[in-house]
């Protein structure tokens, strides 16, 4: 049986491609908002994180209607930590609409997100976006598609893959890059033209594939996923199992069925084949589970996810300001709340380390985990994490270690500096092209060697630089890399910071706090530029006489303190260094806080 009303499509692109705007377009244009009603800008990114940052983290589903036929779309992540989110949901659909900048073309992440949908056999649109920026290419940039389609071996059906020129701010699309569009039936019509129905037997017995999980506190454990094989019904008894018989088949009863409409779900009595659906009532499913009917257990098999790259320590913290500021303070709130980070996260692995109030978490980046780590402390976790570390591999007796294909597009009179960083890292050029006045550079980098650079780079290039990076496998180790080329200036006293003592410290070097912070012995108050750590007392009073001197009373000038984001602290940690999190917080401390401890320890 063939679902003809129904077409299941995911969006994929590089960061920052529009394709949440574009999805923004398409639900304006297939009639889910009334003509009066007020939207939000990215409707689609409703974490609070997403929103701040205007990046998607979450693979959202939504539905659109076009004629007689539902649009189910699948808005995914362009970032590559979050490449998990795309693998997972590709599952679900049956084609593509892969979105590329007019202006920048084929970047890292496209490269990683089409080769994951031609591993799956679907079908592709092209989407050329932003084909109103000055600065579009929009032949060249087709162009590139079609060679990286070649180097990705697609099949000749997906080599004559279909383009669309779109304009996702303005709503508008069109066949040709000398048409004007005027809305997006162009699109449309793609879609439903191009784009493959649904099919399988529907009278056949319940098969469905949980890709997503979503929770309430009404229903519990909500499974998301596409009917494969059958029917499913309210109160209808079914039987959970997975492919690799990792937990026991377990009976549930379908409590509720729901199906998108526009933003909102809708509950429906019964769903068939090709349809997405929304279903509660199965308590410990898990993604990669398959909800089957009761006399057949038939699992589906899973997509195999890209394996974590990188490893953080996450424990109890154990600093003199321990428990003042969070709700969850102790090792049992902190290895539930993991635990069950990994049920809706499939790139998240968690084991316990070494001491029972500590636990190693590997993920696919360090904004991956970062971002883990804000989603904790936002809601009142208090913990402390250590630096990230790359995981390797032992491949016939050698050591191997991630590699990362990345890609810098800079003005052309800063390539000198990120060369000089690129060859301090361990970065190999490949590619070198000019794009006018900037140039577009290929590396291949260990993934370590990323650690830090963000910030360099930025300085470097002026601001004006653009860096993106995905991951390309393994590869021998390189050799040592420096991580950090400055020191730390170290609390000498637990106290509150005063002007008089930071202004002397501020003769050291850049200072992360300002007047009235508190602190404690061995906590980082700053960077030393000479690549050593000091110890400073910012908390050292101006001693009071009944002398007076000419300009001994002048008022002090303490130089703006830098306040480094939660990025920006991952970055600058060290292997003896703590990043101390809380709901108000963030603190970079030494793991050993006692100087005179600390420095026997360093002579060992």
């Amino acid at each position: 049986m063939t679902n003809n009303h129904i077409r299941n499509v995911a969006i994929i692109a590089h960061v920052d491609h529009g394709k949440t705007t574009l999805v923004d377009q398409m639900l304006r244009q297939g009639g889910v908002f009334r003509q009066n009603q007020a939207v939000q800008d990215r409707v689609m990114d409703s974490n609070d994180i997403e929103r701040e940052r205007g990046i998607t983290i979450l693979a959202k589903n939504t539905s659109v209607k076009y004629g007689n036929y539902k649009i189910n779309v699948i808005d995914t992540p362009g970032h590559a930590d979050f490449g998990g989110e795309v693998e997972r949901v590709l599952k679900m659909v049956n084609g593509v609409l892969l979105i590329v900048d007019a202006a920048e073309g084929p970047m890292p992440q496209t490269r990683f997100v089409l080769q994951k949908a031609l591993e799956l056999n679907h079908r592709v649109i092209i989407c050329i976006n932003k084909i109103d920026r000055p600065d579009s290419r929009l032949n060249e940039v087709g162009d590139e598609v079609l060679e990286l389609l070649l180097e990705l071996d697609a099949t000749a059906e997906q080599l004559d893959s279909p383009i669309i020129y779109c304009s996702g701010r303005d709503g508008t699309a069109s066949y040709s890059p000398l048409e004007t569009g005027k809305d997006l039936i162009p699109l449309f019509e793609t879609i439903i033209r191009y784009m493959p129905a649904p099919t399988g037997d529907e009278k056949g017995p319940l098969q469905m594939l949980v890709s997503a999980l979503d929770y309430s506190d009404y229903v519990g454990s909500i499974g998301i996923g596409r009917i494969e094989r059958g029917t499913i019904s309210l109160n209808q008894p079914v039987i959970i199992t997975d492919y690799h018989n990792l937990r026991p088949e377990r009976k549930a009863k379908v409590s509720n069925i729901y199906q998108f409409e526009g933003l909102n779900r809708v509950t429906v009595e019964k769903a068939s084949v090709g349809d997405i659906v929304c279903v509660s009532g199965m308590e410990g499913v898990t993604i990669g589970d398959t909800i089957c009917d009761i006399t057949t257990p038939e699992p589906l098999p899973f997509v195999k996810i890209s394996e974590p790259s990188v490893e953080m320590t996450f424990a109890v913290n154990d600093s003199p300001f321990a428990g003042k500021e969070g709700k969850f303070v102790t090792s049992r709130h902190l290895r539930d709340r993991l635990y069950k980070e990994i049920l809706k996260d499939v790139s998240i692995r968690v084991s316990d380390a070494e001491t029972a109030d500590a636990f190693k978490v590997c993920g696919r980046g360090e904004m991956h985990l970062s971002i883990l780590i804000e989603n904790m402390r936002r809601e009142g976790y208090e913990f402390q994490v250590s630096m990230p570390k790359v995981l390797y591999k032992e491949i016939d007796g050698q050591t191997y270690e991630p590699v990362d294909r990345l890609v810098v597009d800079v003005p052309a009179d800063t390539v000198g500096s990120v060369m000089e960083k690129m060859g301090i890292r361990k970065g190999e050029l490949v590619h070198m092209n000019p794009h006018g006045n900037r140039m577009r550079m290929e590396f291949t980098i260990p993934s370590r060697g990323l650690f830090g650079y963000k910030s360099e780079f930025l300085t470097d290039t002026k601001g004006e630089g653009i860096l993106s990076s995905v991951s390309s496998g393994f590869e021998p180790y390189k050799g040592e890399i420096v991580r950090r080329q400055v020191g730390a200036l170290i609390a000498w006293e637990t106290g509150d910071a005063v002007p008089y003592g930071l202004f002397n410290a501020q003769m050291r070097g850049q200072l992360f706090i300002g007047a009235g912070t508190p602190v404690y012995m061995g906590m980082i108050v700053g960077a030393n530029p000479k690549n050593e750590d000091l110890v400073v007392n910012v908390c050292k009073k101006k001693q009071l006489t009944n002398m007076r001197a000419s300009g001994t009373d002048e008022a002090l000038r303490l130089t703006p303190h830098k306040v480094l984001s939660l990025e920006e602290a991952l970055e600058f940690l060290g292997d003896d260094e703590f990043l101390e999190v809380t709901p108000q917080n963030f603190r970079m401390r030494k793991k050993i806080l006692d100087t005179g401890m600390r420095a026997k320890a360093n002579k060992k």
